[in-house]
């Protein structure tokens, strides 16, 4: 939960206006991530007091296939359930392994309106451009990209300081969410 992207990430959007909640699943199992992802949306979604009128889902990494199984469980029962999904470091493929971003760009393919961001690095070896770029081509949902030059999975990138990074990052999924809202 204390990742410093996310926590500059939800500070940002506070301060555009935007409610952020941020929860953690331990469990590497996706498809236990996937259900507990779940049980907190629709939580939110029934709250008296914070049920939201637009709802994005986020993650980074796993997190981020797992807001993306999450909104396509939400679609299948509402279309427009989801505003959007953004995708920090969407881990496409196993390293080494170029194969598996078949299996990891299901749930991208299967989405059918609902905007997609995607933030990776260009050093991502678990996200190479080309595999990301081919399941882009082949979504139907409108999806964009940002790529941050030299950077790896954890969006490091040798000479930049974190903060440097963030202030590219964050600005760029602000103005998207906002454009989306």
């Amino acid at each position: 939960m204390h990742i410093k992207q996310l926590e500059s990430l939800a500070h940002a959007l506070a301060r555009s206006g935007v409610l952020c909640l941020r929860f953690t699943c331990r469990a590497v199992n996706f498809l236990y991530r996937t259900r507990a992802y779940s049980a907190v949306v629709d939580y939110l979604k029934t709250h008296e007091r914070y049920a939201p009128n637009s709802l994005f889902l986020g993650g980074r990494s796993m997190g981020a296939r797992t807001a993306v199984a999450v909104c396509k469980l939400m679609c299948d029962k509402q279309k427009d359930a989801v505003q959007g999904v953004l995708c920090l470091s969407f881990p496409m493929n196993v390293p080494g392994k170029p194969q598996t971003h078949v299996e990891r760009s299901r749930d991208l393919l299967a989405l059918s309106q609902t905007p997609v961001l995607f933030v990776s690095g260009t050093a991502d070896n678990m996200c190479e451009q080309n595999l990301l770029q081919s399941s882009m081509h082949a979504m139907k949902s409108p999806s964009a990209v940002h790529w941050v030059k030299d950077a790896n999975h954890g969006l490091a990138v040798r000479g930049r300081t974190e903060e440097l990074v963030l202030e590219e990052v964050n600005p760029q999924i602000i103005a998207w969410v906002l454009q989306h809202k």
